[in-house]
């Protein structure tokens, strides 16, 4: 591999098509597969240099900001020298046509870390920005759009955080733009958003009372690599709090949680729910396939595990044994059974 910015000059990057389920193998991660270009969203973005949260807001006027062409670096654009936090903004129209399918942002590669809004709601992040500073300027970025958050047929805004730490900086490469895949899935809990993640390994972890305060906040679905954690291969934690405000209790439930490298055990208020593979007697031990990682995983809920109107929490024990880390693609989140039959009836049929 070449060292992480002496190579930013010379790194070749490229794009075919994309995927709907991403390669996770493919350690160059080239997308390659069969998501449909909606809109493109190359051209000319808003931009300005520095960092404010009210940038996020679609209520914020940027009309004096200036104009930049996306994708290529700000430094080839007047912001020559420039290395620190940057915000990019673009409202695009999303047709109602494009309802009950899922839908993608892809942002090709940004140099150094980013954080993607929709609507001022946060739909992904790669890197780590400082003071606990990971590059990820090598990584895709392709972000889940939950359908609650976008306005069909009416203006959307995107905005993009970026930190640069040197060189070339902002969003450098790729087919940017708005695609489409599957049939999108209609979620009682939507969870992809920021979860807590700790490495290491504790059972004391999977209890509804266990402190996970001090932990790291980590954004799910998304490899553990890019937010702070390169070259990592172990035992990890993922922990999510929230409030069931959905069916009554005694409905039946399924916890969707897309795929996850390598190995997982799931936890809902302390109990088990679902597994994948073999977890080992000490780390080290072969007790898998080889093929856990590409097994889609959706778990069925033990009646009245979820507690209406109160704390719940979901723990996630992993273990990677190579290569990409953690719950990497989604969709994540909480269905009814009939919702989750009816979703997998409708990809048998359509075939997407």
């Amino acid at each position: 591999m070449l060292p992480m910015h002496t190579s930013k000059a010379v790194r070749v990057l490229y794009i075919s098509v994309l995927l709907c389920w991403l390669a996770p193998r493919n350690q160059a991660h080239a997308i390659q597969g069969n998501l449909s270009l909606l809109q493109s969203l190359k051209g000319a973005w808003s931009f300005t240099i520095g960092v404010n949260d009210e940038w996020i807001s679609p209520k914020y006027n940027d009309a004096d900001w200036e104009t930049i062409k996306v994708p290529s670096a700000w430094e080839d654009q007047g912001f020559n020298g420039y290395n620190g936090y940057a915000f990019y903004r673009k409202r695009i129209n999303i047709p109602a046509v494009n309802k009950g399918r899922m839908l993608y942002l892809y942002m090709g590669y940004i140099d150094d870390v980013d954080e993607v809004y929709l609507n001022g709601h946060k739909i992904g992040s790669t890197g780590g920005f400082p003071p606990q500073y990971e590059t990820a300027y090598n990584a895709e970025r392709i972000y889940y759009i939950p359908e609650q958050y976008i306005s069909f047929d009416a203006p959307n805004l995107i905005a993009v955080k970026v930190y640069d730490s040197y060189q070339a900086g902002g969003i450098v490469s790729g087919e940017i733009g708005l695609y489409g895949g599957k049939t999108s899935v209609n979620f009682d809990v939507n969870l992809q958003t920021t979860w807590k993640f700790k490495p290491g390994d504790d059972l004391r972890r999977k209890d509804i009372g266990f402190d996970d305060s001090l932990w790291d906040d980590i954004f799910v679905p998304a490899r553990w690599e890019d937010q702070g954690y390169r070259n990592y291969d172990g035992y990890a934690w993922y922990r999510k709090t929230f409030i069931y405000q959905g069916n009554s209790t005694d409905e039946k439930m399924v916890i969707v949680l897309g795929k996850i490298d390598d190995i997982d055990q799931v936890y809902i208020n302390g109990t088990l729910v679902g597994s994948t593979g073999n977890f080992p007697s000490q780390l080290g031990e072969h007790t898998y396939t080889g093929q856990e990682f590409d097994a889609f995983r959706g778990y069925y809920l033990p009646v009245g595990i979820l507690r209406k109107g109160q704390k719940n929490v979901i723990a996630v024990r992993v273990i990677d044994t190579g290569g990409i880390g953690g719950i990497y693609e989604g969709p994540v989140g909480i269905l009814s059974q009939s919702k989750y039959i009816d979703y997998w009836r409708k990809l048998k049929k359509t075939g997407n």
